[in-house]
Protein backbone atom coordinates (compact mmCIF):
# COMPACT_ATOMS: atom_id res chain seq x y z
CA UNK A 1 0.00 0.00 0.00
CA UNK A 2 2.72 2.60 1.06
CA UNK A 3 5.71 3.31 -1.33
CA UNK A 4 8.82 4.66 -0.17
CA UNK A 5 11.11 7.00 -1.88
CA UNK A 6 14.78 7.48 -0.49
CA UNK A 7 16.68 10.81 -1.25
CA UNK A 8 19.26 12.60 -0.16
CA UNK A 9 22.08 10.37 -0.94
CA UNK A 10 25.24 11.30 -2.59
CA UNK A 11 29.59 11.81 -2.03
CA UNK A 12 30.42 13.65 0.94
CA UNK A 13 33.80 13.70 2.46
CA UNK A 14 35.38 11.56 5.63
CA UNK A 15 33.94 13.85 8.99
CA UNK A 16 31.17 15.51 6.84
CA UNK A 17 27.05 15.66 6.79
CA UNK A 18 24.38 14.26 4.77
CA UNK A 19 20.67 14.39 5.45
CA UNK A 20 18.34 11.14 3.91
CA UNK A 21 14.74 12.08 3.69
CA UNK A 22 12.38 9.05 2.94
CA UNK A 23 8.98 10.17 1.54
CA UNK A 24 6.26 8.02 2.03
CA UNK A 25 3.06 8.10 -0.40
CA UNK A 26 0.44 8.11 2.20
CA UNK A 27 0.31 9.08 6.10
CA UNK A 28 2.88 7.38 8.13
CA UNK A 29 1.00 8.34 11.49
CA UNK A 30 -0.34 4.99 12.00
CA UNK A 31 2.67 3.24 11.04
CA UNK A 32 4.09 0.32 13.36
CA UNK A 33 7.63 1.17 12.96
CA UNK A 34 10.39 2.88 10.46
CA UNK A 35 13.85 2.69 10.18
CA UNK A 36 16.67 3.03 8.24
CA UNK A 37 18.71 -0.23 6.53
CA UNK A 38 22.20 -0.35 5.15
CA UNK A 39 23.83 -2.60 2.69
CA UNK A 40 27.39 -2.20 1.52
CA UNK A 41 28.77 -4.90 -1.26
CA UNK A 42 29.40 -7.99 -0.29
CA UNK A 43 28.03 -7.64 3.13
CA UNK A 44 24.07 -8.47 4.76
CA UNK A 45 21.92 -5.52 5.12
CA UNK A 46 22.02 -4.10 8.69
CA UNK A 47 19.74 -2.15 10.90
CA UNK A 48 21.03 1.20 11.41
CA UNK A 49 18.18 3.08 12.90
CA UNK A 50 14.66 2.70 13.91
CA UNK A 51 11.61 4.77 15.32
CA UNK A 52 8.18 3.61 16.49
CA UNK A 53 4.83 5.40 15.78
CA UNK A 54 5.51 6.36 19.93
CA UNK A 55 8.83 8.02 19.23
CA UNK A 56 10.90 5.68 20.72
CA UNK A 57 14.27 5.02 18.60
CA UNK A 58 16.89 2.46 18.31
CA UNK A 59 20.57 2.64 16.96
CA UNK A 60 23.01 0.28 15.48
CA UNK A 61 26.34 0.86 17.41
CA UNK A 62 28.36 1.50 15.52
CA UNK A 63 26.19 4.65 14.16
CA UNK A 64 25.19 5.97 18.18
CA UNK A 65 26.22 9.61 18.41
CA UNK A 66 26.48 10.37 14.88
CA UNK A 67 22.99 9.59 13.41
CA UNK A 68 19.38 10.37 14.51
CA UNK A 69 16.66 9.45 13.24
CA UNK A 70 13.12 11.30 13.22
CA UNK A 71 9.83 11.47 11.33
CA UNK A 72 7.38 14.09 10.38
CA UNK A 73 4.07 12.97 10.21
CA UNK A 74 3.04 16.19 8.65
CA UNK A 75 4.83 16.05 6.06
CA UNK A 76 5.04 11.79 5.44
CA UNK A 77 8.76 11.83 5.43
CA UNK A 78 11.37 9.83 7.85
CA UNK A 79 14.86 10.94 8.01
CA UNK A 80 18.37 10.21 9.21
CA UNK A 81 20.63 12.98 10.22
CA UNK A 82 24.14 11.43 9.56
CA UNK A 83 26.81 13.63 10.79
CA UNK A 84 30.81 12.97 11.31
CA UNK A 85 30.14 10.28 8.51
CA UNK A 86 33.04 7.69 8.07
CA UNK A 87 34.05 5.73 4.85
CA UNK A 88 32.36 2.88 6.44
CA UNK A 89 29.24 4.17 6.42
CA UNK A 90 29.73 3.74 2.69
CA UNK A 91 26.68 1.74 1.87
CA UNK A 92 23.35 2.17 -0.24
CA UNK A 93 20.81 2.81 2.48
CA UNK A 94 16.97 1.77 2.33
CA UNK A 95 14.11 3.11 4.54
CA UNK A 96 12.02 0.35 5.77
CA UNK A 97 8.04 0.66 7.33
CA UNK A 98 7.25 -2.43 9.47
CA UNK A 99 3.00 -3.17 9.25
CA UNK A 100 1.32 -6.27 11.29
CA UNK A 101 1.16 -7.46 7.36
CA UNK A 102 5.01 -7.26 6.12
CA UNK A 103 7.49 -5.06 5.42
CA UNK A 104 8.10 -2.15 2.72
CA UNK A 105 10.91 -1.13 1.07
CA UNK A 106 12.23 1.96 -0.24
CA UNK A 107 14.56 1.78 -4.16
CA UNK A 108 17.84 2.52 -1.63
CA UNK A 109 20.11 5.74 -2.01
CA UNK A 110 23.87 5.66 -1.97
CA UNK A 111 26.10 7.42 0.25
CA UNK A 112 29.68 7.09 -0.71
CA UNK A 113 31.84 8.39 2.40
CA UNK A 114 35.50 9.33 1.03
CA UNK A 115 38.55 8.83 2.82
Amino acid sequence: QVQLVESGGGLVQAGGSLRLSCAASRSIFSINAMGWYRQAPGKQRESVAGITRHGSTNYADSVKGRFTISRSNAKNTLYLQMNSLKPEDTAVYYCNAEETWGDYWGQGTQVTVSS
